[in-house]
């Protein structure tokens, strides 16, 4: 097969399941070819490893090639030990996963997380196709994010680039919202993502005197006119706002893609910039804030663009 219209694997791994998706890379096309979801063996790390080779020969067998593969894993990758850190799959939390699935493949495998790879996914294609930069931000379980450049991903030195949810919560905010500062799993006190999660999000209505709900819940009760509930998304997004404006001072995007499961929620690309600009010094404007193209989709076609990408350096 050319080099211009090679078959490659992209594998997402969650905490409940495993896709692999197969991909034609065609010179301005990526064409899907194959598709197989199975349980993700949550406990075991053996068994982990041996799903995980499996679903590729499948493929592999399937399309009749041994194909480059691009693998999200959960957490983040330590750059010292090379262990997957802050996983929520204890099968390879603290495991050497990437070095051993490497190993076992032997052939080009590039590897990145949910966050870079749902980024890459909405560069090429998807929401910010054709923009000079874009940051994707996914608001689901966690916060965390990827930041491309004309449609490449940026790894940064340690590999994780794009990891905002960790930034602590500016003292200011904690004290005039009367926020307690929350332990991470990551080991550090009072990180973004403990507030402006999913979970955060539920956790802040709970604080402003709510009962236990989900966000689609709470949007429900504050456009009813539920007092905590409207408190709570103020709360809500002048957090988000702050941490994002600290993203477009830093990096400047050209648009914002948002991710996971707060993404569905219609408020925020309608009220998100302007919380964003009251955090940004007169003159900055912030970026366009966009739904992703490819939804939950993104996580096994972003990996197979990381390998693509890997293989074109």
């Amino acid at each position: 097969m050319a080099e211009a219209d090679r078959i490659v694997h992209g594998i997402d791994i969650g905490g409940t399941k495993i896709e692999l998706v197969a991909f034609r890379a065609a010179p301005g096309a990526f064409e899907e070819l194959h598709r197989e979801r199975i349980a993700t063996p949550a406990e075991d790390f053996e068994s982990f490893v041996l799903a995980v080779t499996d679903l590729i020969a499948r493929a592999d067998a399937t399309l009749g090639v041994r194909a480059p593969v691009g693998i999200g894993l959960p957490g983040v990758t330590d750059a010292a030990t090379g262990r997957q850190l802050s996983s929520n799959l204890p099968a390879v939390n603290g495991r050497l996963a990437a070095a051993r699935l490497r190993a076992g493949l032997a052939r080009p495998v590039a590897f990145g997380n949910d966050c870079q790879c749902f980024a890459l996914s909405e560069a090429q294609g998807g929401a910010a196709a054709g923009m000079p930069s874009m940051f994707g931000a996914i608001l689901g379980t966690g916060a965390g994010g990827g930041f491309c450049l004309d449609g490449k991903l940026q790894r940064g030195h340690n590999g994780v680039a794009g990891e905002w949810g960790h930034w602590p919560v500016p003292a200011a905010l904690l004290e005039y919202y009367t926020l307690p500062v929350i332990d991470c799993p990551c080991g550090r006190r009072g990180c973004l993502e403990r507030y402006v999660s999913g979970p955060g999000l539920a956790r802040l209505y709970r604080h402003f005197g709510g009962a236990s709900a989900e966000p689609l819940a709470i949007v429900g009760r504050a456009n009813a006119g539920d007092a905590a509930a409207a408190r709570t998304l103020d709360a809500h997004l002048d957090l988000l706002g702050q941490a994002l404006a600290g993203l477009v001072l830093t990096l400047d995007p050209h648009v914002l893609v948002l991710g996971g499961g707060l993404s569905k929620l219609p408020h925020l690309y309608e009220r998100l910039p302007g919380a964003i600009g009251r955090h940004l010094f007169h003159g900055a404007l912030p970026p366009p804030v966009l739904p992703p193209r490819f939804g939950d989709a993104g996580g096994a076609r972003g990996a197979a663009l990381l390998v693509q990408q890997a293989l074109q350096a």
